[in-house]
């Protein structure tokens, strides 16, 4: 148990402090970092140049410089990117930004951080844009020129030549990595009480913040180390969360502070970004297509036949939750639409469900903690 706990320190360090776990992964790896906006982008091309990616998942922050171009019914996790950008917090950490156009507010955004962050600061832009309707024949080809056209403006970036050979190494760095955090998830139920809310998602959090190999090798090292140890007791609640992501870090502490463990989740900023295993033929850009085209229940995404619901009440299932808990990001509409559609096919299941609207720069959380203790006592 004391290694477990030990491992799981190093992964909490490194979540907590995101700015200063990023200025060091850059001092002690020697490569230049490419900013990662939310979500579904090309990891494995910037690891391929050279190059490492970290995640943008916002942050705690007073919106001031952000306001000039933002509306104040933008969500909070993409304002405090902008935020951030135009105050100098990724000065001398990043040296480029890729983004993607998924949503109302990031179709904006794009235009807004040329005008906002690049031509103050010099630092590069890649913009991409997925098809919508990603399941027609034309849209694998469609992605492969997204990913040509990014792959070019990354190696001005970084001064070197992608190979084919390069590509083929950093998809097997990535689906190892997708493939051990498939692994974890599925562990948490094991150790409910050690791999509680908090932690389970500090330790996911972290590998925005590493070089993917090394995280994937200190997970596997855990994953391990969970398999070996004795099955933990647990009288409290069971649940699985959906959103695009669950924080501020209060929040999570909510969950166990009243007993509530955390055994599955459909977020953006997690099972989302692993869940879909790639598929074994065709070059490495088919491959990456193909992990859109895949991708199943994802609001951010089109989904024609609204699968969500049905995916949350399998997940639910298989996971053994006794209720789901939905953290609606305020202001992200793709996710607005989804709830009311998935909230009656899980009641018509028999799944309770908990509706909490968040944002990053909660002040407070108590009237969370009361909400979250009242569904773990009617979950009794």
């Amino acid at each position: 148990m004391a290694d477990i706990k030990s491992m799981i320190a190093e992964f909490e360090e490194i979540a907590l402090n995101p700015a200063k776990s990023a200025a060091k992964l850059k001092k002690e790896s020697g490569k230049k970092l490419i900013g990662m906006f939310p979500y579904h982008l090309p990891e494995e091309i910037v690891y391929a140049a050279g190059m490492l990616p970290v995640g943008m998942w916002g942050g705690q922050t007073d919106f001031k410089l952000s306001n000039k171009y933002l509306q104040s019914f933008c969500c909070s996790l993409i304002k405090a990117n902008v935020e951030f950008g135009m105050n100098g917090a990724y000065k001398g950490i990043l040296d480029g930004v890729i983004m993607a156009a998924y949503c109302d507010t990031l179709k904006c955004i794009c235009e807004d951080w040329k005008v906002a962050v690049v031509e103050p600061t010099g630092m590069p832009l890649i913009a991409m844009y997925y098809p919508q309707n990603r399941k027609i024949a034309a849209a694998v080809p469609y992605m492969q020129a997204e990913f040509e056209k990014a792959q070019a403006q990354l190696e001005a970036i970084s001064g070197k030549k992608v190979t084919e050979a390069d590509l083929e190494a950093a998809w097997t760095v990535y689906e190892a990595y997708r493939a051990e955090c498939r692994k974890f998830v599925k562990l948490v139920a094991k150790m409910p009480a050690t791999l509680n809310a908090t932690k389970r998602h500090l330790i996911l959090k972290a590998g925005w913040f590493m070089d993917k190999k090394a995280y994937t090798e200190k997970l596997a090292a855990l994953n391990a180390a969970i398999e070996a140890a004795p099955a933990e007791a647990f009288k409290g609640k069971k649940v699985l969360v959906e959103g695009i992501i669950v924080e501020p870090i209060a929040l999570l502490d909510a969950f166990v502070e009243n007993d509530v463990c955390i055994v599955a989740d459909d977020v953006a900023q997690q099972s989302r970004m692993f869940r879909i295993e790639g598929r074994k033929a065709g070059t490495v850009y088919e491959k990456m297509a193909y992990r859109i085209v895949d991708a199943y229940a994802d609001p951010l995404l089109l989904d024609e036949k609204k699968e969500h619901g049905e995916e949350l009440i399998k997940m639910a299932k298989e996971a053994g939750a006794d209720g789901v808990v939905v953290c609606a990001m305020k202001f992200c509409d793709p996710e607005e639409y989804d709830y009311p559609i998935f909230k009656k096919q899980l009641e018509a299941a028999g799944i309770p469900v908990l509706y909490m609207e968040i944002e990053q720069q909660m002040a407070s959380v108590e009237q969370y903690k009361t909400r979250i203790q009242a569904f773990a006592e009617t979950l009794a």
